[in-house]
């Protein structure tokens, strides 16, 4: 059996979108699933749209994710080059293309822009406004199917700009089974003559990414569902080119849709509601514009993997936290969506949220000092590992990234100033007061400061005054943090100590009186 070999082909165009993103990762745990190869190819056919570093934020991007390539750019292998402008340079597309010609399955073609333009008005100005260069159209437009053979060479040799297009045949059904979709088929009558080489030489997307997964060996073609309509030239090109048999297997993923309304995923929407949409924060070269990343949000690589994964499949069971290794064993295109997937960003961060929470806890604790130290000052005696431990139990259940620690935790090294008014004035009464004036006496009576010591101490107090917990526990979460809701609140009294926890008792008792 023929190993599995997927590719992954972005055009170096830009960042690096999410969708991109999801359909490397699916080639990627296809091809590991059956101990095949991926790889990462370059489709820079397009050179207007060419935007520098693109290309160097693809594969940091997809590195970052934990998609290595088993060849490609950057990586090597046997297939180099592996950038469609090079291998344009040693004229594979060229041969390709005029094997088609010499087959009659393609043309040479000479109207300029300003024709083809002109052709569409006159077509809109009938009623047809669907008008295309197709078997219904070819014949009265200026091609080597309309002018002499004398004339199509001569015009070629005097440097008159021309296209190569595919000549479909009408009449026929083109049909394929797609692995998400299942059998699809198409009239080729409705398939237009696709432009396979430019006026430049440059190939179009339609014969390159053909002739490379020809030449590099792909078995299983993975790319989103935008690509289906084409999909019946393509099928055709394998064919008219006699390597049928050497057409890889096709998957046509769900598009990505915005969190509400319709429509693909964009960057405006992320923009307009505050998450990114690249895996990686990116600097536009030309207007110095800078969009977010994941990975600069603060989202752990594998949790953006995992959420990225349940766009558009899920494995059949309740399980939805994955390690990539179990992504491999679990993933199949049999499980992927036809419809449309829509982002949720809120998920995203419940993702990052269970593997903080599986963050083995020195290695958070660490991170913590490092912030302690920044917050605090570099020499601040809670700047140490036996703090911020304590204070990462009592902080990662409640945030969804690292650096929300700090921010959750401020209450655990300042002491409050101003205190949640609500509760104040429900809570602060006679009876609070009588009892906040007795508990650090009362709290000076532990000598195991611990927050199960602590919390029976406090109810023992309460019993004594004849109160419930209840009537005085918001009241003194106010008094040690200010805030009516937050950490556990015995576990901060712990962390806080008795001579911290009655200093605040007493600022507050005076603040309040």
């Amino acid at each position: 059996m023929t190993s599995v070999r997927t590719r992954f082909a972005p055009s170096p165009t830009g960042p690096l979108h999410m969708g991109g993103v999801r359909t490397a990762l699916y080639a990627y745990l296809f091809a590991k699933q059956h101990n095949g190869q991926f790889i990462l190819r370059i489709e820079d056919t397009d050179q207007n749209r060419y935007v520098p570093g693109a290309e160097e934020y693809i594969i940091e991007a997809l590195t970052w994710c934990g998609i290595i390539p088993d060849e490609g750019v950057g990586f090597g292998g046997p297939h180099m080059p592996y950038r469609q402008s090079e291998r344009k340079e040693k004229g594979y597309y060229r041969q390709y293309a005029d094997q088609l010609i010499n087959a009659g399955h393609a043309y040479i073609a000479f109207d300029t822009p300003a024709e083809l333009e002109a052709k569409r008005k006159e077509a809109e100005a009938a009623g047809n406004h669907t008008w295309q260069y197709d078997n219904h159209s070819r014949l009265s437009m200026t091609n080597s199917l309309t002018l002499s053979a004398e004339e199509t060479a001569k015009r070629m040799a005097n440097g008159d700009a021309y296209v190569i297009r595919l000549k479909v045949e009408p009449g026929t059904t083109v049909s394929f089974t797609d692995m998400v979709r299942g059998e699809v088929s198409f009239d080729s009558n409705l398939v237009d003559d696709k432009v396979m080489i430019k006026a430049d030489g440059m190939p179009t997307y339609h014969l390159a990414h053909i002739v490379d997964d020809i030449m590099m060996e792909i078995t299983h073609a993975i790319r989103g569902e935008e690509w289906l309509p084409s999909a019946p030239a393509h099928i055709l090109i394998y064919q008219y080119l006699g390597l049928a048999d050497k057409m890889p297997q096709y998957a046509h993923l769900p598009l990505l849709l915005k969190p509400e309304g319709n429509g693909k995923l964009s960057k405006r929407d992320g923009d307009r509601l505050g998450f990114p949409v690249f895996p990686l924060e990116w600097k536009d070269p030309a207007s110095g514009e800078v969009s977010s990343g994941y990975r600069e949000k603060g989202y752990y690589h594998d949790a953006f993997v995992n959420m990225l994964a349940f766009l558009g499949w899920n494995p059949g069971t309740e399980q939805e936290v994955f390690s990539m290794e179990e992504l491999i064993k679990a993933f199949s295109f049999e499980r992927v969506h036809k419809a449309g997937a829509r982002f949720d960003p809120e998920k995203a961060k419940w993702f990052n949220e269970q593997y903080l929470r599986h963050q083995p806890e020195e290695s958070l604790a660490a991170h913590f000092v490092d912030q302690l130290k920044e917050k605090l000052g570099a020499n601040d005696a809670r700047a140490n590992m036996q703090f911020a431990t304590a204070a990462v139990r009592l902080v990662k259940d409640r945030i969804h990234f690292e650096h929300e620690m700090i921010g959750m935790s401020t209450c655990l090294f300042e002491s409050p100033t101003t205190y949640d008014e609500k509760v104040v004035a429900k809570r602060w009464n006679d009876k609070a007061k009588t009892f906040f004036a007795a508990l650090p006496a009362q709290l000076n009576t532990v000598s195991d400061f611990t927050a199960e010591n602590t919390k029976l101490a406090f109810e023992q107090l309460a019993a004594q005054q004849e109160l419930k917990p209840g009537d005085v526990l918001q009241m003194f979460r106010v008094l040690v943090s200010g805030q009516g809701s937050g950490l556990d609140l015995f576990g901060m009294v712990a962390l806080l100590g008795k001579e911290e926890v009655n200093k605040r008792i007493e600022a507050g008792r005076a603040a309040l009186n």
